[in-house]
């Protein structure tokens, strides 16, 4: 409950370079939790002997008008941009090798942003999202490394627009950063930040899957000139899996959670205890393909499961919904999602409520090319503080590479 002037009251001309460097690493590394929906594109380099090894890669770019609608009439503008969307561009090697009863595997991924600095010339961003190893056989597999998290694994891996652009709130300095968009991290569900972790997976028993893991913990409460955070466990997260066929339609739905607790030396400092739950469920029906997702948390910032920009967090509530439908035709699909996220104030400090309407049309035009047509809708409503209020409604055409 400290810093009440920071919680009660925001300057949302300073939270623009606060999410401005988290864009790029927020959804920096999103394709690869697509990657295993990818693998029959990927290049094979070598194989032989029980060994591969293979890359795979993605390259996106889109036009993007945005017109801003904040209070103030200093931030409302109609905004032209040329970057990535809701998926940065990546490459990413992987590595299997038998022995004997054991499959070891590794991945690495690098990814970069193609919009340089004005201020740093050709700045370019390269990170690396994933580099794990992984021991499986008969008895399960166990991934060791820095990987997605699991709470909230699922509720974004499965998000229909996930190649498309969506939500760039002006408020958290999207529209003008050099990074991706958001996607509907804040509207529907939390990013499942990467972390080093070592994580158990159960093998696939008649559709059911179940996946455990430890992560490296994060600092929730306040900080103290007198005082140092700490936490006793690491976070725990798992993650419950069932997919399976009903009346000729294939479901799958999942289960995801995360716990930890966050002390401080300093007496004065309340300790947070952070949990949440996510859960939702995907139906594919011939050419109909409808997911219903969401979340609840408590004590865990509604952006970042890792409290990326060490926002104040107090145990206060946060939860959220995505509603998806598509429709394929040919090469063709089309596709409409509403996401909200209510959160009392653990993500800029004042409660508020985050939505986002959209409505995608993707054009396959090959394997390895499509074309995206994309309309969102984005509004926050800062309740008792007007200063929050926002509506961007944004028009993104773009293409996607992908191998």
């Amino acid at each position: 409950m400290h810093n009440t002037t920071y919680n009660n009251k925001v300057n949302t001309q300073h939270a623009r370079p606060l999410f401005r460097p988290l864009a790029l690493s927020a959804a920096v590394a999103l394709l690869a939790l697509g990657a295993s929906q990818q693998a029959a594109a990927e290049i094979m380099l070598y194989d032989k002997d029980g060994t591969t090894f293979s890359a795979d890669g993605y390259v996106n770019v889109f036009y993007a008008n945005s017109k801003v609608d904040r209070e103030g009439e200093q931030f409302d503008r109609r905004q032209s941009r040329v970057k990535m969307g809701f998926l940065p561009n990546y490459i990413g090697f992987n590595m299997s090798k038998q022995i004997d009863d054991l499959k070891l595997g590794g991945r690495s991924s690098f990814w970069v942003s193609i919009n340089d600095s004005e201020t740093n010339g050709t700045a370019t961003a390269i990170d690396v999202r994933q580099f794990y190893g992984t021991v499986a056989s008969e008895w399960g597999e166990v991934l060791i490394g820095k990987d997605f998290g699991l709470f909230a694994r699922s509720n974004i891996l499965l998000d229909q627009m996930l190649a498309g652009y969506g939500q760039v709130s002006d408020t958290l300095g999207l529209v003008d950063g050099g990074g991706v968009s958001f996607g509907n991290i804040g509207t529907g569900y939390p990013y499942p930040f990467p972390t080093a972790q070592i994580t158990y997976r159960t093998p696939v028993m008649d559709g059911l899957r179940l996946a455990v893991g430890i992560m490296d913990p994060v600092d929730t409460n306040d900080q103290s000139p007198t005082g140092k955070a700490y936490q006793e466990s690491p976070r725990f997260e798992s993650e419950l899996t069932y997919q399976f066929d009903l009346g000729g339609a294939e479901i799958y739905s999942w289960l995801n959670g995360g716990y930890q607790t966050s002390d401080n030396t300093d007496a004065t400092v309340s300790s947070v205890t952070s949990k949440g739950l996510g859960y939702g469920v995907q139906a594919k029906m011939g050419s109909v393909s409808l997911t219903a997702s969401g979340f609840q948390a408590k004590g865990i910032n509604p952006f970042f499961t890792n409290n990326a920009g060490e926002a104040t967090l107090r145990e206060v509530d946060s939860n959220g919904y995505l509603l998806q439908g598509s429709y394929g035709f040919g090469k063709n699909r089309v596709a409409l999602s509403y996401g909200k996220t209510k959160d009392d104030g653990n993500g800029l400090g004042s409660a508020a409520d985050y939505e986002n309407r959209g409505i995608a049309y993707f054009r396959t035009i090959n394997d390895s090319l499509t074309l995206v047509a994309e309309y969102t809708q984005f509004e926050i409503d800062g309740g008792s503080n007007s200063a929050l209020d926002e509506n961007t409604d944004t028009l993104a055409l773009g293409a996607v590479l992908s191998w």
